[in-house]
């Protein structure tokens, strides 16, 4: 029995480190009505605890202004929704994105402006993490 709990402790272990080695930051998302005035993630992965931010976005795929935030954690984090702070509109384009908390002088303040330090975009590979979606 000794032998068997000690196997199982290590193989969950092992499995743990795993996972934590693989937080790649990242962010899926679905088109989806917003008449609630909140925008969802499905899932959400983070080196480390920061924001799901909206920005406003369009066929050029640059990120605008930003129309939501919410906190997220390290790790995976699934059904993430951010409240919007100005209406959209059907067929209206987002740019859902992972930023940082660092680079802020508050922790748990968010702190970005567009172009800002302060709260910045997460980048792999020097790419924004994100993820475009319409309203419907």
């Amino acid at each position: 029995m000794r032998f068997t709990t000690i196997t199982a402790i290590a193989i969950l272990s092992a499995g743990a480190a795993l996972a934590q080695d693989d937080m790649t930051p990242s962010i899926t998302a679905s088109d989806q009505p917003l008449e609630n005035g909140v925008v969802s993630a499905d899932s959400i992965t983070a080196e480390e605890k920061g924001w799901l931010v909206v920005h406003r976005t369009d066929s050029e795929m640059a990120p605008g202004p930003v129309v939501g935030h919410a906190p997220i954690r390290m790790g995976t984090t699934d059904d993430v929704a951010a409240i919007l702070t100005e209406e959209v509109a059907p067929g209206d384009m987002l740019m859902l994105m992972v930023h940082s908390e660092a680079g802020g002088s508050e922790t748990g303040i968010f702190e970005y402006t567009l172009g800002a330090e302060e709260d910045g975009p997460d980048r792999v590979d020097g790419e924004l993490v994100t993820t475009v979606i319409t309203a419907e």
